[in-house]
């Protein structure tokens, strides 16, 4: 784990980055063809450098590149330890760039420059380094045929993929995408969101200083309808994997509808329970955990704690505990590492969580409530009525809803009583009565007795509007960026009916 360095050190790297301008295609920065890109520092509000940007003449150029490097077979083709030995080098420059990379993407991003460093690229690389190692060690499969024929079922790369990324985890989610479809052999694609472009481009750029040929992974900057449209209407990309918003995520359901049924895999909302059951102990642990479910990353954070749902005998020793806990968490200049909280993505989004704020449908403020264009302070409401927007609607933001349950069936029932299902925690001493709430609650990742979402090898993914058609992380990721093929070989004699000996 990285040591933390002081404001004035994370201040100078900051002065002294270059920031790259242009698009990334077939291994080399070159400007786009669409409008201008002004990539703004969320929490100044000052311009941080202006980018070419890319339009659809870009996406065409970049998937006949991507296409023509599949073909080719360089990568495609390459024996999977010679790809795990690639992967691995660009783990090892990420390593040696990490200062630089965590300071570009708190000033891009507005997260606070002590998770970027002691989270987002510590995981990045795990998540690199775990399927690359996965190359060379995930077999294939024989079918049971009996003696007469031979059926293999394999696995080969699916072609050109196309990796649409959220702004709340640019490096995070780069990983996510690129580690299992690279290590699989495809040409990636990769579309940032508009307002963080900087790290993946870097990463590109260091992807090359690796070894990965020219066309395998590029990355277009720009807005959703000048490069995510084309990219999910584009009739030779062959899967997009999307994670982001449950409205843009249905957007690539009908673009993929409506070209080639390229293969969707979305990851998208939440509004994720926290259970705390009467019998929950050690208060003071399952506060530390709710205040990190429900703050970090200022709660743009698709597997966020955004509802508390706790039982009436503990509720009141619990929020003690939370609101006390919370108050620690210091917000503003996100290169100060003793700030927890840094700037929301953008003015934009902090006016719709402070609506939210304003409007605050008969709850009671226990902490916070204040917001202004940049920040947004860590705000508890109590009293939250399950019918309310509050409690229904992904905020997205530092907000923690409070609703009082009175026993564990109710509290599962509004547990499930949501649109989406992502994430939850249970909370709860009996580990037969957590298991079995865990079971019972409809979410992609149910956590016991703590707050996460698990690690490298396991899937992560959700139920009903929450995801669609795959997951991201462990074997199922490397899987869905793979075909699957039958190889049938008949081992008998057709003219006798004989076995060949």
């Amino acid at each position: 784990m990285s040591e933390l360095l002081t404001h004035d050190e994370y201040s100078a790297i900051a002065s002294a980055l270059e920031f790259p301008q242009a698009a990334f295609i077939n291994g080399k920065y070159q400007a786009g063809t669409g409008n201008t890109l002004t990539t703004t520092n969320p929490a100044s509000g000052n311009t941080i450098c202006d980018i070419a940007a890319c339009n659809a003449n870009d996406v065409d150029l970049a998937v006949s590149k991507a296409r023509e490097a599949f073909d080719q077979g360089e990568w495609s083709s390459m024996h999977p330890s010679d790809r795990k030995e690639v992967l691995i080098r660009l783990c090892k420059l990420i390593t040696r760039n990490r200062r630089e990379l965590a300071v570009m993407e708190s000033l891009d991003s507005g997260k606070p420059v002590r998770d970027c460093e002691l989270i987002d690229l510590p995981e990045t690389i795990q998540t690199i380094k775990w399927h690359a190692e996965a190359c060379d060690k995930i077999y294939d499969q024989c079918a049971p045929t009996g003696d007469d024929a031979v059926a293999m079922i394999v696995r080969e790369p699916i072609g050109v993929v196309a990796a649409i990324l959220p702004w709340n985890f640019p490096l995070l989610m780069l990983a996510w995408k690129i580690a299992p479809a690279l290590a699989a052999g495809n040409s990636v694609i990769v579309k940032p969101a508009e307002q963080t472009s900087l790290t993946a481009l870097r990463v590109a750029e260091l992807a090359m200083e690796a070894g990965i040929p020219r066309g395998v992974l590029q990355v277009l900057p720009g807005e959703g309808a000048a490069v995510g449209e084309p990219l999910g209407m584009h009739m030779d990309v062959d899967m997009i994997s999307f994670t982001g918003s449950t409205e843009t995520g249905r957007r690539f359901l009908r673009y993929a509808a409506d070209s080639n049924l390229k293969k969707v895999v979305l990851e998208c909302g939440g509004k994720n329970p926290a259970v705390v059951l009467d019998d929950a102990e050690d208060l003071d642990l399952v506060a530390e955990h709710i205040v990190t479910a429900a703050f970090w990353n200022m709660g743009e954070n698709c597997s966020a704690t955004s509802r508390l749902i706790v039982h009436e005998a503990v509720k009141k020793p619990l929020l003690e505990r939370i609101i006390a806990r919370a108050r620690d968490w210091k917000t503003g200049d996100p290169l100060d590492p003793a700030n927890h909280l840094g700037a929301l993505i953008d003015q934009a989004h902090c006016q719709k969580v402070n609506a939210y704020l304003q409007d605050k449908a008969g709850a009671k403020v226990l902490l916070g409530g204040k917001a202004d264009d940049r920040f947004v302070e860590p705000t508890i409401l109590d009293d939250v009525a399950k019918s309310s927007k509050h409690a229904r609607e992904e905020i997205f933001g530092p907000v923690l809803s409070v609703i009082t349950v009175s026993s564990q069936e109710q509290a599962i029932e509004l547990a499930n009583d949501t649109d989406y299902g992502l994430t939850a925690s249970v909370f709860s001493a009996n580990g037969k009565r957590a298991l079995r709430a865990a079971r019972a609650i409809r979410a992609g990742t149910v956590t016991v007795n703590c707050y996460g979402e698990g690690d490298s090898s396991t899937p992560f993914g959700g139920y009903k509007q929450s995801g669609f058609g795959g997951r991201d992380n462990g074997v199922h990721a490397h899987d869905q960026y793979t075909e699957v093929k039958t190889i049938w070989i008949d081992l008998s004699d057709a003219a006798s009916g004989d076995t060949v000996a």
